[in-house]
């Protein structure tokens, strides 16, 4: 396999950002277009309460609160609110893999991708669902036996009976009732479309506001159209870098496991993983990145036609495999330390441009 090498260019460390206004509308125009903004977050009582120390057999003025926090104590065991935290792992790590932190507000997720997002939030809704009912049924028997492994916990600690009653009287007064507890359960997904403020509404703002008020709402929204009109070419070059960092990453990971795996030579598990990332990052990339995707799809045609059994079988063909990951792990590295600025530009002038056809 051949790889052209790319042409030289300053890094990203070395260029200064030059892009003017009306570029950054543009690139912010296109991102509107090419995907939304998404936050999905689980929430769960967890059941935690502040220790004391007392707690821990300790006097208070054993305990300099300007040194040390004690942190906090868990009222339920861990396992009792394992489906739950399972729950909100993956509903998490299915807006990590498939979004880009979008400056510090959200995560963009490409067009390519809204649909099997959707599908796999879905489905970690339903777990929520299953999850939340199985806990709330088995409340009251997990409090009980809760409260059992409490009362003798403390009185390993407590000094004296007093001292006792008065530590499980406050475990127990902290368990809420079922019903107190039903309405804290939720699993929110939220999508919003990218947008820049013009102005605030002045309708908004009542006549006795004074004027220096007024003003100084108007420029926060001119301050904020500024950041978001600066960051998206930041933004945009971010993406583009990191989805190669993850092509060289990938590439090192399955040399390495074909050369010191648990099963000898290739094995399909790391034939299918690089098959699944090539159309990930087909649609992950909403910048078009064409080069790199045209690597990948190099990869795809000259390597991945063959099964694992048949690369075991053929030393030859492992080592034009071994030798066609380590080119394209370096070419996406050389890629992804150069600067993307060309590219983001040539994502802006295509969005302009789809955009003025369209209208």
């Amino acid at each position: 396999m051949i790889y052209q090498n790319p042409p030289e260019t300053k890094t990203n460390e070395l260029q200064e950002p030059t892009m003017n206004t009306e570029t950054n509308t543009d690139l912010l125009n296109v991102l509107t277009r090419e995907g939304v903004l998404i936050n999905a977050s689980v929430r769960y009582p967890r059941f935690h309460k502040k220790l004391r120390a007392a707690d821990l057999g300790l006097e208070p003025d054993q305990v300099s609160d300007k040194l040390m926090s004690l942190g906090h104590k868990k009222l339920l065991p861990q396992e009792a609110l394992a489906d739950l935290a399972l729950v909100e792992s993956r509903t998490h790590a299915v807006i990590e893999k498939n979004t880009f932190p979008f400056l510090n507000v959200g995560h963009f997720l490409p067009n390519g991708k809204l649909v099997d997002v959707q599908e796999q939030l879905n489905a970690q809704e339903r777990n929520f669902e299953v999850a939340r009912g199985r806990f709330l049924r088995g409340y009251e028997r997990t409090r009980e036996q809760a409260l059992i492994d409490w009362r003798d916990a403390i009185r390993q600690i407590a000094k004296t009976y007093e001292e006792e009653e008065t530590l499980f009287s406050q475990i127990r007064e902290a368990f809420p009732s079922r019903e107190f507890i039903e309405p804290r359960f939720a699993f929110e997904v939220r999508l919003f479309q990218i947008a820049i403020p013009d102005n605030f509404d002045m309708e908004l703002i009542s006549f006795a506001e004074q004027n220096e008020v007024r003003l100084a709402r108007l420029e926060a929204a001119r301050e904020a159209r500024r950041d978001i009109q600066t960051g998206v070419e930041t933004f945009v070059g971010e993406c583009v870098n990191e989805l190669r960092h993850q092509t060289a990453q990938l590439c090192d990971e399955m040399l390495a496991s074909m050369r010191g795996g648990k099963t000898d030579g290739v094995h399909q598990k790391t034939l299918n993983r690089l098959v699944a990332f090539i159309d990930d990052f087909k649609s992950l990339n909403f910048a078009n990145d064409t080069e790199m995707e045209q690597q990948l799809d190099r990869v795809r045609t000259e390597l991945l036609g063959r099964s694992a059994g048949d690369y075991r079988n053929s030393p030859a063909a492992v080592r034009s495999l071994e030798s066609g990951l380590a080119g394209l792990r370096d070419h996406a590295r050389d890629l992804a330390h150069q600067d993307a600025r060309e590219l983001v530009e040539r994502f802006g002038q295509l969005g302009r441009r789809k955009l003025q056809l369209a209208g």
